[in-house]
């Protein structure tokens, strides 16, 4: 893997042009190179690569604007990208980063998590409670045109905790034996949800629907086979691939919620609870393989031992943009204490070419 590009390392090209009394001073022009520096949080770790301003007046906002291509291709390489000591405060400067890279912005189609909306397409990050820890996924890999990119913005570090961990899932996938591979392979996987239960969103808001009509064309064309268990009771399933190609690099990767969304995710007593009184097809979400058999409880933990084993955790700072690739790169959500206000956005939309 190359080293990152450092840009720290070319001098200077122009100084003060006067110094005059009572003449207010020219700005210092530097070349594109010396306004950041590139580098890593800890040695042999090269996730995420972190950009980080040398003059305390680096404008972010123009340095990307100028820098789009620089970005893209370091994104590629190293999976993620946090943009660090900035002086970023407000929420309209991250709604000012997202124009700065030209992303266009997607809706959260197929939401199964509570956030708010704050603006076009910004929302807060998942707003689960602070001792819950959010398995590490890729955002929306399971509809047919997923983001291409994710972003996390933090306006406000919690005392202890709440870390967003990611990890690069073409690692993830060569650490999965051949055995446990093959199965997913052949028959993909199927995500099963019930809307309507009382857990979790309606699908009124998951799909950002109003009617029946509108949200039975919306499936039908997004290849998600439903069926009404009642008046309001939505029953859905979907197969996907467990694996996908890159459309940039053309590297493989594991791309999937299987784990995620597996009923061992729950917490035992949940678990048991959900089971006795909705039965197993009546659960809020399970993922089986794709033909519908059950997924063995020992694949899931050798799926979750080799996202652990690539999960990468760093504190947050106020002001941080945290720069994802979401097919490279999955993320997820330590437990945490005290406040916490993570803003996230989503875009470059893809659809999938592989079914």
């Amino acid at each position: 893997m190359t080293k990152p590009l450092n840009m720290h390392t070319t001098p200077v090209k122009e100084k003060w042009a006067s110094r005059r009394k009572n003449v207010q001073p020219k700005a210092i022009n530097v070349s594109q190179e010396n306004l950041i520096k590139a580098s890593f949080l800890a040695p042999g770790q090269t996730l995420p690569l972190v950009v980080e301003p040398t003059l305390k007046e680096v404008d972010l906002m123009g340095w990307a604007r100028n820098n789009r291509k620089w970005i893209e291709t370091n994104l590629l390489e190293y999976g993620g990208i946090l943009f660090r000591g900035f002086g970023l405060n407000r929420q309209a400067h991250f709604e000012q980063f997202l124009e700065a890279i030209s992303l266009p912005l997607m809706e959260y189609m197929e939401g199964a998590t509570p956030r708010t909306k704050l603006g076009d397409k910004v929302y807060t990050s998942t707003e689960f409670p602070p001792e819950r820890f959010i398995s590490i996924h890729n955002e929306l890999c399971y509809v047919m045109t997923w983001p291409m990119k994710i972003l996390f913005y933090c306006m406000t570090a919690p005392e202890e905790g709440g870390e967003t961990p990611i990890g690069d899932v073409r690692k993830v996938l060569a650490r999965l034996d051949g055995k446990v591979l093959q199965p997913f392979i052949e028959k993909g996987w199927m995500l099963l949800r019930n809307f309507g239960g009382g857990f979790g969103p309606s699908w009124q808001t998951s799909y950002h629907a109003e009617d029946k009509e509108s949200l039975e064309a919306y499936l039908r064309h997004a290849r998600i086979d439903f069926e009404w268990i009642s008046e309001n009771h939505l029953r859905t399933r979907q197969v996907r691939p467990a694996a996908s190609r890159h459309p940039v690099t053309g590297e493989e990767v594991w791309f999937n919620h299987i784990g995620f969304w597996h009923v061992s995710s729950l917490e035992p007593e949940l678990r048991s609870l959900f089971l006795s009184e909705l039965k197993e097809d009546g659960l809020p979400f399970n993922t089986y393989y794709g033909d519908g058999s059950t997924i063995e409880d020992s694949v899931i933990d050798e799926l979750r031992r080799a996202y652990e084993a690539e999960m990468i955790a760093f504190r947050w700072h106020e002001g941080d943009i945290l720069l994802l690739d979401n097919m490279l790169t999955a993320h997820g959500r330590n437990p945490f204490v005290g406040s916490r206000k993570v803003l996230a956005a989503m875009g470059e939309p893809f659809t999938r070419q592989d079914m």
